[in-house]
């Protein structure tokens, strides 16, 4: 074992030697891999081996895809074989509701460069003889799925890596990690110590371990995952002979579980409610090449529908149970990336779907190690997006309620009650006696909108417009016409202070940092010139900046801010970063009424020409000290009001007490939401992400280039100058009873006129590579777009996507933005695009001016 190296990767499953191997081909080779024990003794070895491309977030999706296409190159770099089976499957819906989503599935793949196809459940039979079809109302056929062997493919990674220099160390345990001053990491093994310069967590099982090492509790837990294997059956023997294929897989919603061939055989596995943690505490780190005990009783009722929807698989026998842990995290998706706080502590654990996503993993992370950028959109998988509010209790109860719901649909409208509430401010219980519907917002308890009095706060889930729908509309009109209030507490807050602060800030952000007293808003780009952030900044006082944005980006922003901390000299020396997280909440008022409201709780002037638009200041609201902007996310006259904890209910009193004359009204996160689809305003995360540039995201006038020379900037100047090759939009959608949800495809009647590939990009910028090394401008689903099932239709053309959308109340539109060409974002003509919605197209018509005061002269008055 060598004692230094530049990496030093722990674990070694199929994520950790796909880590390994693709740093080794990004050109990093003084590399190391330490196992405590053989390669796959964690939760690889025993895994089923399946794999697929499809995913609810379609960044993750394409790093999925990327996976399956780099088997078959790492058997030949390797000489090991995977024994890849691409058998494809199927996903079968029982019910209306079922088949809605894979109706969305299907459309979102238009766009992602997948050949999947809506089938009938005879036509599925056909393919899986062993089912009943008359169970099912339909299904969605992917010919980019199967299975492989989880051993032979991990000790492929291994092998690919070692012929390009790196180094695997075997039966020795990590025991402590420590950090030098200059950032040297001191990894301490039973074998002795190895000097590194980052560190990666691959431990599976056993990362929440590693984790603790540096003082971190990742949210990850193991759970006992079931499958059992049948004898020997005639009827796939018999299939596999009169057909020459073998058997697809399929996976049920209804009864939760996955079957696949196995030999003459089927693997069936399951989902069940009945869920158990394995080690929910701790992990030994004597387990290893072992089983748990089965219990066939936990999955009894899935089995029972099970036989039910497959009646040719109760008559055979069964051969084994394999019961084993796999480590999830809240959401299901994988931990990856930099820990915020720690310096080249690097992350890649919890993918328990390690053989669909462990080479999108491995890929994007040694991006990030080598290249400074993951080189895709990772937010799905970034170990940012959860906050100190995930401990080990509230990651345990989360866990469990995901498991259970693996194979379950989850509704737009849908709000997940496990480990709530766990964060609420001063108002909640006050918010629950206004009738609330609460929903989780980065932890915190958010009023989404306000149930009619003597009627049950509660969601309908649907698909559909639900109960919802008439008292947002109500909420929206009362607003629009007299005034309303609502919490803000779930807007991320943040203090930069100190000398530097300002140049500190004009290399951060696009936009020119405001005078004392007033307010900017700005995008923030990496060194690509790609959107990483949006936000409000006040300028408070001398060296003293207040920053708002998105919650659910505070730890993944606030990694940003430190990485980019000036280290040298007196005044760059003195910036000081403080996030206040729910140290400071918040209420906002909007409206006509909102003025007359505000002014009967300060006791100074703010009248249009003294406190004007886009202006902050510090002020007592109803007797307690506040900041105030005038701003909000209305796109109308309205405040934000910002204070201490303390100070909330004693504000929200006195302000319903003085709105009583106005008409005020309460409103939630979802009439918010609708207001700013009527101003055309974006959001961070759906239509300002790191897959576009400042100008594709229309943010044109945020953009001063000429200022400094802010991060990102070259980029930026390089994609005003060529122009950018997509442009957000908003449009007006003829819908039915269902608007757009996010990720649908754009239609465009444009003949045979090409307006470039359709595929959503990707990138955050960094270079890619493939599997053999070599750098890729783009991916191979993208080359052959125009040729996939699905995406041309005659005249009609799949030119784009949407990001996001629902009913804009006040002016009664179904709306939508999303991403097209950019020479066809002006065209406002009707009959050139339609959005499919559940299945459904529907004409839409872009709206370039927003159909809520367009001049914006209702916000400046």
């Amino acid at each position: 074992m060598t004692s230094h190296a530049k990496a030093v990767v722990i674990g070694g499953g199929v994520v950790g030697c796909s880590v390994l191997y693709h740093l080794a081909k990004a050109g990093w080779t003084d590399i190391m891999l330490i196992e405590r024990s053989e390669l796959t003794s964690g939760s690889s070895w025993h895994a089923a081996g399946g794999f697929h491309t499809l995913n609810g977030d379609p960044n993750v999706a394409k790093l999925q895809a990327y996976t399956v296409q780099l088997y078959k190159e790492i058997e030949e770099i390797s000489g090991q074989s995977c024994s890849l089976h691409l058998t494809g499957g199927v996903m079968m819906a029982d019910t209306r509701e079922r088949m809605d989503f894979l109706r969305l599935a299907h459309a979102k793949g238009r766009y992602l460069g997948m050949d999947t196809e809506l089938i009938t459940p005879s036509e599925a039979k056909a393919m899986f003889p062993l089912m009943d079809e008359t169970n099912f109302v339909g299904a969605m056929w992917d010919p980019v799925e199967g299975h492989l062997d989880p051993s032979g493919t991990t000790h492929a990674y291994a092998k690919a890596a070692r012929k390009l220099g790196a180094e695997i160390v075997l039966r020795n345990r990590v025991v402590e990690l420590t950090q030098e001053v200059d950032g040297t990491w001191n990894v301490v093994t039973e074998q002795g110590t190895v000097k590194a310069e980052h560190v990666v967590n691959c431990g599976g099982l056993w990362a929440r371990e590693i984790g603790r090492m540096v003082g971190v509790e990742l949210p990850v837990l193991a759970m006992e995952h079931m499958y059992l294997l049948t004898e020997p059956m005639p009827e796939v023997e018999e299939f596999n002979t009169s057909t020459g294929r073998e058997m697809i897989g399929v996976m049920d919603f209804k009864g939760e579980i996955y079957t696949r061939q196995e030999r003459n055989g089927i693997l069936l596995g399951t989902y069940e409610k009945a869920c158990k943690p394995w080690s929910p505490v701790n992990t030994p780190w004597d387990f290893g090449h072992e089983l748990l005990q089965p219990d066939i009783d936990r999955i009894a009722p899935s089995l029972e529908i099970g036989f039910k929807h497959f009646p040719g698989i109760e008559k055979a026998g069964i051969k084994q149970i394999i019961n084993g842990p796999f480590t999830f995290a809240l959401d299901g998706n994988p931990l990856v990336g930099p820990v915020q706080g720690l310096t080249n502590f690097w992350c890649a654990c919890a993918v328990m779907a390690g053989f669909s996503q462990g080479g999108g993993v491995g890929l994007a992370l040694s991006n990030w190690m080598v290249h400074g950028d993951p080189g895709f959109d990772v937010w799905g998988m970034d170990v940012a997006r959860f906050g100190e509010w995930a401990t080990l209790r509230y990651t345990n109860a989360k866990v469990r309620e995901n498991y259970s719901r693996r194979f379950s649909i989850r509704f737009p409208n849908e709000e997940l009650p496990a480990a709530r509430p766990a964060q609420t401010t001063p108002v909640y219980d006050t918010m629950l006696a206004n009738n609330a519907v609460m929903g989780d917002s980065w932890g915190l308890e958010t009023p989404l909108w306000f149930a009619p009095k003597g009627s049950e706060p509660k969601d309908i889930v649907s698909f559909h417009r639900s109960n919802d729908f008439g008292p947002i509309g109500e909420e929206v009109r009362a607003t629009r016409e007299k005034v309303g209030v609502t919490e803000i507490a779930n807007f991320a807050k943040y203090e930069v202070s100190g000398p530097g602060a300002e140049d500190f800030l004009n290399r951060l952000m696009t936009n020119r940092m405001p005078k004392t007293g007033r307010i900017v808003l700005t995008p923030m780009l990496n060194e690509f010139g790609r959107l990483i952030g949006d936000f409000t900044i006040a300028k408070a006082g001398d060296d003293r900046f207040m920053i708002w944005g998105s919650s659910a980006a505070q730890k993944y922003h606030m990694r940003w801010f430190e990485k980019h901390l000036p280290k040298d000299g007196p005044r760059g020396s003195q910036v000081r970063i403080h996030r206040f997280d729910q140290t400071l909440v918040g209420l906002s008022i909007a409206g006509p009424k909102s003025r007359d409201l505000l002014q009967k709780l300060v006791d100074v002037d703010i009248s249009t020409k003294a406190f004007r638009f886009m202006d902050f200041r510090e002020m007592a609201v109803g007797g307690a000290p506040c900041m105030v902007n005038r701003i909000t996310y209305t796109g109308d006259l309205g405040y934000e009001i910002w204070m201490a904890p303390a100070y909330q209910r004693l504000v929200y009193k006195a302000i319903k007490e003085a709105g009583e004359e106005f008409g005020l009204v309460d409103f939630g996160m979802r009439a918010l939401l609708s207001m700013r689809l009527e101003k055309n305003f974006p959001t961070w995360f759906r239509e300002l992400r790191p897959i576009y540039g400042p100008f594709e995201g229309s943010m044109d006038r945020f953009i001063k280039l000429e200022k400094n020379d802010f991060i990102g900037r070259e980029a930026a100047a390089k994609e005003q100058a060529a122009g950018p090759k997509l442009r957000r939009v908003s449009f007006i959608v003829d819908a039915a009873d269902a608007d757009v949800m996010g990720d649908e495809p754009i239609w465009a009647k444009v003949g045979g006129k090409d307006y470039g590939t359709v595929e959503r990009p990707h990138g955050y910028g960094a270079p890619r590579f493939d599997a053999g090394g070599k750098e890729v401008r783009g991916s191979k689903a993208a080359e052959g777009a125009s040729a996939v099932r699905g995406i041309v239709d005659g005249d009609w053309r799949v030119v784009g996507w949407v990001t996001s959308g629902g009913y804009a109340h006040y002016v009664e539109k179904s709306m939508a933005q999303g991403y097209v060409p950019a020479a066809l974002a002006e065209n406002e003509s009707a009959g050139l695009f339609e959005i499919e919605i559940l299945g459904h197209r529907r004409p839409a018509r872009i709206n370039v001016e927003p159909p809520f005061d367009p001049s914006g002269e209702k916000m400046r008055t």
